[in-house]
């Protein structure tokens, strides 16, 4: 009885520590967002210099993606958020969408009164906005996306949105150095196109090898079915039992799945490999190929299991632990190796990362604009 009751406390206190950090994490962040709001509410009462104290560190902040210190200080001054630029003339949305942070991006959608600068304005090396998404990302940016092909993907969408944002006579207009935004984007995403491509074959031609084994075992297996078949009739002689009914199903489910895997990878060698490619088209075929063959890899241990069950058990029913626990570990390490890449496939192309703010800042700078106009009145 001690030993289950120790066993139960180590169990409680292992599965606590992850949710102790976690909310260690959270009373941190809390913590240091009002630090940041006395911070930012002190410096906003200085006379007449909170636009130069916040100048430098909202341009810093949008450099390195820290949203929630841009929102603080667009809340006490938005005048230094949107006028204060760096030495290569971008000012904070600029800057975070430089450095591919879609919070600080979507704040245009917030500034009303400059969202037609934005679609106009130009650095000092005469690269509008749609320049400026044209070229690379940061190399920390692009390290979180899983493989180079959902990298060039979010770069695409990247220049895919902003595209749309600026007005269709700026997507030709050339920069200092007589480049259109889309040669810039060429021309800064070359190399990557090139990794990428060779990133897709690669995966392709490994995936390819894996299904044809599939699809030369399963179907061997149609044609020597379990057990044999009856020399008079043919039929097979277990044909009557519920594993032989799984074999079937199975091994039939696996073929079509591993063939469509083969045929989708096959597809993907063949492909042209241009910029636009890697948008929607390659990640969509790599997501079915990958799913197709966990799919025909799943059917075919099922299909082995019936199998191993219907000849060698003679119907022990306490066979079938050992035997599903065994075909569980390839699909186990399969699926956890695997399935993270296929969502995060699935939820990159499919899933807007975009959009307009629910106006949360714009309303909070509203109503600080209303205090300081009414405290000027009565003081």
């Amino acid at each position: 009885m001690a030993c289950i009751v120790l066993f139960i406390s180590v169990l409680l206190r292992i599965d606590l520590v992850p949710i102790k950090r976690i909310d260690k994490k959270k009373k941190d962040l809390n913590e240091a967002e009002r630090v940041l709001r006395l911070v930012c509410t002190e410096i906003s009462m200085l006379e007449k210099s909170s636009n130069d104290h916040f100048a430098q560190p909202i341009l810093e902040a949008a450099c390195q993606n820290a949203y929630q210190v841009v929102r603080e200080i667009l809340y006490h001054s938005s005048r230094a958020a949107l006028q204060s630029i760096d030495k290569n003339g971008h000012d904070t949305i600029q800057l975070g969408m430089i450095n591919r942070s879609k919070k600080i991006y979507n704040l245009i959608f917030d500034i009303g009164e400059r969202k037609n600068v934005y679609r106009t304005c130009k650095d000092s090396y005469e690269n509008n906005i749609l320049h400026l998404a044209g070229k690379l990302a940061p190399s920390s940016v692009l390290n979180r996306r899983t493989g180079v092909a959902l990298q060039l993907q979010r770069e695409l969408q990247w220049f895919q949105e902003v595209e749309k944002f600026v007005f269709p006579s700026y997507t030709t207009h050339e920069n200092i150095d007589k480049k259109t935004p889309y040669m810039v984007f060429t021309r800064e995403h070359k190399k990557l196109l090139k990794e990428g491509e060779q990133w897709m074959k690669t995966t392709a031609e490994s995936c390819s090898i894996t299904a044809s084994l599939i699809v030369t075992i399963v179907f061997a297996a149609v044609i020597i079915v379990p057990g044999g078949s009856n020399q008079e009739k043919g039929t097979p002689l277990f044909k009557s039992k519920a594993a032989f009914i799984i074999f079937s199903i199975a091994d039939v489910i696996s073929l079509f799945a591993s063939s469509t895997a083969l045929l989708v990878f096959l597809s993907i060698l063949t492909t042209r490999f241009v910029e636009k490619d890697f948008l929607v088209s390659l990640p969509r075929r790599l997501f079915i190929g990958i799913f197709s063959l966990l799919l025909s890899t799943t059917t075919m241990m099922v299909a082995f299991s019936a199998t191993l069950f219907l000849v060698f058990c003679d119907n022990k029913l306490w066979m079938l632990s050992p035997i599903c626990g065994l075909a569980f570990i390839p699909i186990a390490f399969f699926v956890s190796l695997q399935f993270p890449l296929m969502v995060d496939r699935l939820w990159s192309t499919y899933s807007p990362i975009f959009g307009k703010q629910r106006n949360s800042t714009a309303l909070r700078i509203l109503i600080y604009r209303i205090v300081e106009k009414l405290r000027s009145c009565y003081c």
